[in-house]
């Protein structure tokens, strides 16, 4: 697909850019996206999802979003969808989550069950064990230290595969949204993304939502086998790995991760 720059959403509530589109009556599914990104980077998916109510938002201090006016954690990204939805009305959200979004609803599903229909968890991370942690915190002290871009360039090698950084636009417009993201805000949630895992792990049980794990073959830091371990700790839930891509193979390969969703959704959103 050709990918564009959207305009920021012009809604914006409690300091939340936000979109709302779709049926009035259709279930919600409600799209959470992930460090340094923007609700943009749900674009090539969004058509798929005509038939539902979709809220997309940007993250404190993301896109068109207000930084946080404290220190950002999971509960404080969970109670900002929270707000959000009480201002708009919203309950039984379908909350599709990538990366640390994947981490917010997890934590929304604990904290905040009420308002959790079913869950889509997307190239998040789960226990990394102790080397892994200690190179994922390493980066986000980096950012913290050095700036948002410090580590850009090792990340878009983890994140598509080489003949989409060649010969797609999709990379550029990564660059572009981070550009937007605000420097504190990203360096706290870039530290969110490498410790909150240890708030998610081996809570067995505790989530009982309707959960679907999609991760892809070649996603170094959201294992396939950290998806089969958060599946594992949701009674019921279905893991998919989708074949050759990385971590952002949601824009590389939109098709991959909607015909899987929209099925589970077929199940669970009624």
């Amino acid at each position: 697909m050709t990918w564009k720059i959207l305009p920021v959403s012009s809604k914006k509530v409690l300091g939340t850019a936000y979109s709302l589109t779709g049926p009035r009556n259709a279930p919600v599914v409600a799209f959470i996206h992930g460090l340094g990104l923007c609700q943009q980077v749900f674009e090539a998916m969004l058509p798929a999802f005509k038939n539902y109510r979709v809220l997309t938002y940007d993250l404190y201090g993301h896109g068109g979003s207000d930084p946080l006016a404290g220190t950002a954690s999971l509960e404080s990204f969970a109670e900002q969808l929270v707000a959000l939805c009480d201002n708009l009305g919203l309950r039984g959200l379908h909350v599709i989550g990538f990366s640390v979004g994947g981490m917010i609803n997890r934590r929304l599903a604990l904290d905040h069950g009420d308002y959790v229909s079913s869950l889509v968890i997307l190239n998040s991370p789960h226990d990394r064990g102790p080397a892994a942690q200690a190179m994922v915190e390493k980066r986000a002290l980096s950012a913290r230290d050095q700036g948002a871009f410090s580590t850009f360039d090792a990340a878009l090698r983890r994140w598509f595969t080489p003949q989409y950084l060649e010969t797609r636009s999709g990379p550029a417009h990564v660059r572009k949204w981070r550009e937007q993201a605000d420097e504190g805000s990203y360096a706290q949630t870039a530290w969110v993304l490498a410790h909150g895992v240890r708030e998610l792990t081996g809570r067995d049980g505790e989530i009982t939502a309707p959960t679907l794990v999609i991760t892809c073959e070649n996603d170094s830091g959201s294992t396939p086998a950290m998806s089969h371990d958060i599946a594992a700790e949701i009674p019921g839930a279905e893991t998919i790995i989708v074949p050759r891509l990385q971590h952002l193979g949601l824009m590389e390969t939109p098709d991959a991760f909607t015909t899987p969703i929209l099925k589970f959704l077929g199940k669970h959103a009624t």
